[in-house]
């Protein structure tokens, strides 16, 4: 059933968008049920740029009814996460993927949908190649920032540094 996910992704006549947000939540639901109970959304997802939407609602709000610490770590980790499985998944090879530590840092209040922006693509790219050449344990740090735009417009409510680690299996 896991493998049958991506190749899933790869057939479905939706468009890229939806196919996505499918891809992220069955993976999620297979492998991570916390992120799929959380219902991320792919927003964009492109060589350069991960924007994931996390709605606020009883599943992801705190006791003051703003989006709660935890559920805003889950969504920089899908950022960053779906990033590099997409990378990993071109590559063709089975190549392991964590996240070696985490920095967080909570700016505002975050009282509506958030989104999280990863613009590292690239860079992701660049690491699973090398990770690939060298068959070593390769890291990069994330740079992940969250919005609030339909309160704070582009105002950051969250940032955050995930180390992504890739070696190959």
């Amino acid at each position: 059933m896991r493998n049958l996910v991506p190749l899933l992704h790869n057939k479905l006549p939706l468009p890229k968008m939806v196919k996505d947000t499918f891809f992220l939540r069955a993976f999620s639901l297979l492998n991570i049920p916390m992120l799929f109970f959380i219902r991320p959304k792919v927003v964009e997802l492109t060589e350069k740029k991960t924007v994931i939407e996390v709605p606020l609602s009883y599943r992801t709000k705190n006791h003051l009814g703003a989006m709660y610490f935890g559920v805003l770590c889950a969504g920089a980790d899908c950022a960053g996460g779906l990033a590099a499985m997409q990378m990993i998944q071109e590559s063709g090879h089975k190549i392991s993927l964590v996240f070696k530590d985490f920095k967080a840092e909570f700016l505002k209040r975050a009282h509506d949908n958030v989104i999280f922006v990863c613009e590292q693509g690239v860079e992701i790219k660049a690491l699973v190649e090398k990770t690939l050449v060298s068959k070593e344990r390769e890291e990069l740090p994330l740079n992940i920032v969250a919005y609030c735009p339909k309160k704070l417009n582009d105002e950051p409510v969250a940032r955050f540094v995930l180390t992504l680690s890739l070696k190959l299996k």
